[in-house]
């Protein structure tokens, strides 16, 4: 086992940990968690022996086999293969023996290497590495790349298969997922609850560590404070603890009163029934874990757009792709105020080219693509953070987006963001990964986008942070197009799922969980056909042009018919909030103790009258929506 005692440790004038006990057990898989600067890769740095203790001891690291992730790549012409292969040092200096001696034509010398390489079962370790690479996304061939070859990202990728490759007791992950979609993720999950060893990994994707971990691991107020169960068990764990305390239990009722508000928006929206029975389960687990959260120094929200056109965006018989390569066909697209879409795919498959091509960064190859009039995108995607001006502070580049906004207005949104201080006016050169994604983020949301197209926003983002845009994102009333390997994200923001596969985009009818099987069943050694069966989608956009046209043109009738019925709905749906407003303050009044001081009966008879009235009117408000709401129903039958 390894034992950490009394362990302290700074980084320059900051202490992060302050005499942190723990114990892992071997075969542990523990998740070390907490908020970005806290002090978690300066542990691994310590457990790598990279970095020394400030005071404390360790136990129990002699003699381990260590295996770790780096998080930089040197550029090297070596090709990825051989390069992940050389994961395992010793098969690495076997092999190169090997082939020193019989280039020098010594085969006796040669044999009983030959006899430890199988021992160690060399001889399937190309096999192996090709599985590793096939897993995380590497397209057939990548083996004979050089690493040089490949962008930052795909060399972390490297990096991870070159860790899972080196046979370890030890394996530590620092942030795993970040550089993988969905897929590769899933794999990823897949191997790790294979591994015999002990886990420590650093990760902020909640799903991942639930499936994969058994133990928490939480840096916070200098300690380390473990946690049985997965991460879902320590919010549990960890909003019990808080809500003993006065304080944070009060802001966990100023939380749930948001979630229920946000709940009450959609309570009479039979079109939004699925969306409001997502929010009110979710409700459900925020009663109970709120208060894990309740210390988070983020707290934002999208302001609603000023204007919006339905549709917002359109592509019609569109083929997608690059020069004279397309990749996408026949794609149909409508995105209308309050569609909220999650994307899936396989790598490869396109999704990235369809983003690209909804936001007007990739020109149609054929086809149209057809913007609304008040049509305001806003694109978050990992390039992002490479437009960043790295001279400039977060507060200068609110303002170059707009120079009329008073300065104070500009650092009290940047302090949603936890952008406070200095960190708002100073240069972002030093920004974290996480820091200049939270920037790229802030400006996005700024702008008051009406359909927020969003390619992998978690990524270097911590759990709190996550959580806060989750929230920012249920209650967001533009459209969205999300893709993103965290699927608690994906399941609590997003009411339907489109696929890319096979060159086409559809509607996925099944839920996640089908495509988690259906993904995942590609690495598995089921016959080749199975594994490439398509899923349960909706239908193709591969109909004929003519059966496309016809049905726009039944559509677009459909809405015209439909209009006069939603008009409707949506007056007595602000008539009804405005009435439950009026009655809320009402009841306010009722409730002052003032008003039953000697004399004001007339007051009270006045008020408790009104309160009746008022009461009846929403009442006939309510019966009038249900009816016009049976209406649309039976209209869309």
């Amino acid at each position: 086992m390894i034992i950490l005692r009394d362990i302290s440790l700074r980084r320059g004038t900051r202490l992060l940990l302050d005499a942190a006990n723990v114990t892992i057990q071997p075969g542990q898989r523990l998740a070390l968690i907490g908020a970005n600067g806290c002090g978690k890769s300066s542990l691994f740095a310590l457990l790598l022996g990279e970095l020394g203790a400030d005071g404390g001891d360790i136990e129990g690291m002699n003699n381990l086999r260590l295996a770790h992730m780096a998080q930089e790549v040197e550029s090297t012409d070596l090709p990825a293969g051989e390069y992940v292969l050389r994961g395992d040092q010793a098969l690495a200096r076997l092999r190169g023996e090997i082939a020193r001696l019989e280039a020098l034509q010594d085969y006796a010398s040669a044999a009983p290497l030959h006899s430890e390489l199988e021992a160690i079962d060399g001889y399937s370790a190309e096999r192996r590495v090709q599985r590793l690479l096939q897993g995380l996304g590497f397209a057939e061939g990548a083996w004979h790349r050089p690493v040089s070859d490949f962008s930052g990202g795909w060399r972390i990728r490297l990096n991870l298969a070159r860790a899972l490759m080196a046979p370890s007791d030890l394996l530590l992950l620092d942030e795993p997922t970040n550089h993988l979609d969905l897929d590769a993720t899933l794999w990823l999950q897949q191997w790790l609850q294979r591994y015999p060893g002990t886990l420590l990994m650093i990760s902020h994707d909640r799903d991942f560590i639930d499936a994969t971990c058994e133990r928490i691991l939480h840096i916070e107020h200098n300690a380390l404070n473990a946690y049985k169960g997965n991460y879902s068990d320590f919010e549990e764990q960890r909003a019990e603890r808080l809500a003993n305390q006065q304080a944070s239990y009060e802001k966990q009722q100023e939380r749930i009163s948001q979630i229920e508000d946000f709940v009450r928006r959609f309570r009479y929206k039979a079109t939004k029934a699925r969306q409001a029975q997502s929010r009110l389960k979710e409700l459900e687990r925020m009663q109970k874990v709120a208060p894990a959260h309740v210390d988070s120094v983020f707290s934002f929200s999208f302001p609603a757009p000023d204007k919006s056109s339905d549709p917002l965006l359109r592509l019609d018989e569109a083929t997608l792709g690059y020069g004279d390569s397309p990749i996408l066909h026949g794609v149909e697209m409508i995105l209308r105020p309050g569609s909220r879409y999650g994307l899936l795919g396989k790598n490869g498959a396109g999704k990235s080219t369809l983003l690209k091509s909804l936001v007007g960064e990739l020109p149609l190859l054929a086809g149209q693509r057809q913007g609304g009039e008040h049509c305001r995108i806003g694109y978050f995607h990992q390039q992002t953070l490479e437009a960043l001006d790295l001279d400039a502070s977060a507060a200068l580049h609110i303002q170059r987006l707009s120079p009329g906004a008073r300065e104070q207005e500009v650092l009290n949104y940047l302090g949603g963001f936890n952008f406070r201080g200095d960190a708002a006016t100073a240069p972002i050169r030093p920004f974290s990964g996480g820091e200049k994604a939270r920037l790229a983020l802030a400006l996005v949301v700024w702008q008051k986008p009406n359909l927020l197209v969003l390619d992998e926003p978690t990524n270097h983002l911590d759990l709190d942070m996550r959580n806060a845009m989750e929230v920012a994102l249920q209650a967001y009333e533009g459209a969205l197009l999300l893709v993103s390997h965290d699927r608690h994200m994906l399941r609590n923001t997003c009411d339907e799922l489109l696929l890319v596969n096979a060159g086409r985009v559809s509607e996925y009818n099944d839920d996640l969980q089908a495509y988690e099987r259906w993904v995942l069943s590609s690495y598995d050694d089921a016959p080749r056909q199975q594994a490439a069966a398509v899923p349960n989608a909706g239908n193709s956009t591969g109909d004929s042009a003519a059966n496309k046209k016809e049905k726009r043109q039944q559509a677009a009738a459909a809405r015209a018919q439909l209009k006069p019925l939603q008009q409707r709905i949506k007056k007595l749906e602000g008539e009804m909030a405005r009435a439950e407003q009026a009655l809320a303050v009402l009841r306010e009044s009722l409730a002052d103790p003032a008003l039953y001081n000697e004399g004001r009966q007339q007051d009270i008879a006045a008020l408790t009258r009104e309160e009746g009235e008022l009461q009846q009117r929403l009442e006939t408000l309510e019966a009038d929506w249900l009816e016009q709401q049976e209406a649309l129903e039976q209209f869309s039958g």
